[in-house]
């Protein structure tokens, strides 16, 4: 056990104030990767030492060293299970069975500036026609949940206007400028002068 209460350290306490607000800007891989490369830097692989000169927690630090050895990183359970699934991810049949639905009322935007797909399909009768095919009402969403997903597939909700003829719009007159231009003989005629 080391006798002194400050472990020696190249650092001085501005750089190691400097190393700490770094880590705090930092989080979950990003952070324990960060801690574990300085820890080895600077506290010869020591947790305990970086806990005592840094600050950081030992266990924090300890993953992060395990995970730099091993190449494995962990993952935390809110990474892992936080969060609600998307309808598509919960049901995966029932999304299917809406993509080739709106597939088939699908029409390409005619300019084709943007990459999503007009359909004249609404949500409500997106949600009709899947539990004509089967699906339980358990199993579909609510009417604006469904306009949600749809737009989320790429399929924008709204009445399919046919392509529009352009106008013929009367030709456009050159604009006159103010001032007659010159010809060669009238250039002439002013430089001989």
């Amino acid at each position: 056990m080391e006798s002194s209460t400050q472990p020696e350290t190249p650092l001085n306490a501005s750089q190691i104030a400097d190393l700490c607000l770094a880590a705090s800007k930092l989080r979950g891989v990003e952070r324990r990767s960060f801690q574990a490369e300085m820890t080895l830097k600077y506290c010869k692989g020591s947790a305990r030492m970086a806990e005592r000169v840094f600050g950081w927690g030992r266990e924090s630090v300890e993953v992060g060293l395990a995970e730099q050895r091993t190449g494995i990183v962990c993952n935390g359970a809110q990474a892992t299970y936080g969060g609600a699934k998307r309808w598509e991810e919960r049901q995966p049949e029932a999304a299917t069975a809406l993509r080739e639905l709106a597939e088939v009322h699908a029409q390409q935007d005619p300019t084709f500036q943007t990459s999503i797909a007009d359909t004249r399909l609404t949500a409500p009768e997106a949600i009709a026609q899947l539990q004509q095919q089967g699906f339980l009402p358990e199993q579909l969403p609510a009417p604006s949940t469904m306009a949600v997903i749809l737009n989320r597939m790429g399929y924008r909700l709204q009445a399919l206007v046919k392509a529009k003829p352009q106008k013929n719009l009367p030709k456009r007159m050159r604009f006159l400028p103010t001032s007659k231009p010159k010809t060669a003989s009238q250039t002439m005629a002013v430089s001989n002068e």
